[in-house]
């Protein structure tokens, strides 16, 4: 099994991506993109399988430091909860080579995270078809399969935890608007956080 770098030896540097940056064909107000990759336990998923229900995708990455600043806090898993309690699919990506699938498992048991799965991206396919350019980045797809939101999991572009008590929340306040029958307030805002690991030639 690898050893999870730090953050430090990754190199990791902060990268802001805006609405601008996103591929055509992952424009808030469009159809998202359809993908079909497999879990970490090798089962096949595809976008089309959870038609009719909110979808939330989440580019994530162990190493990143503002991924852990999600994940250590309890912050990332408490919103992956609440959104699976309410009928919501939320589906972790993992971008690149960088991790073994019972690497990624472990961690995740670790940080009792409850994604509905964990999908491995390694040829960086369902990420260029989404403009994915940080982890995290995130989006959510609603039940007719149109992509609402994209952008940051909150307000507080930083990688430090105490920074979450005073944020916003983009992710837990486009779902409830968006399931209470409301516009989405926040359609796109700019993610944050370090670069999506794509395979060389991706």
């Amino acid at each position: 099994m690898k050893t999870l770098l730090t953050g430090a030896l990754c190199g990791v540097t902060l990268l802001m991506a805006s609405g601008a940056s996103l591929s055509q064909s992952a424009s808030v107000g469009s159809a998202a993109p359809a993908f079909a990759a497999k879990d970490l336990s090798g089962k096949p998923v595809t976008l089309g399988d959870f038609k009719g229900k909110y979808v939330v995708l989440e580019w994530t990455n162990p190493d990143c430091p503002y991924v852990r600043k999600h994940y250590n806090s309890g912050n990332m898993p408490a919103t992956q909860r609440q959104a699976v309690a309410k009928g919501v699919v939320w589906l972790s990506v993992s971008t690149g080579d960088t991790h073994a699938p019972s690497e990624l498992q472990a961690w995740l048991k670790t940080k009792s995270a409850s994604p509905t799965a964990t999908l491995t991206d390694a040829d960086g396919k369902i990420a260029r078809a989404y403009g994915a350019r940080t982890t995290p980045h995130m989006y959510i797809v609603d039940p007719q399969g149109m992509l609402i939101y994209a952008g940051a999991i909150d307000s507080k572009p930083s990688s430090n935890p105490a920074d979450i008590g005073s944020a916003t929340n983009y992710v837990d306040q486009a779902l409830s608007e968006a399931m209470s029958g409301k516009a989405v307030s926040r359609a796109v805002t700019q993610a944050y956080g370090c670069s999506v690991k794509y395979p060389s030639g991706a």
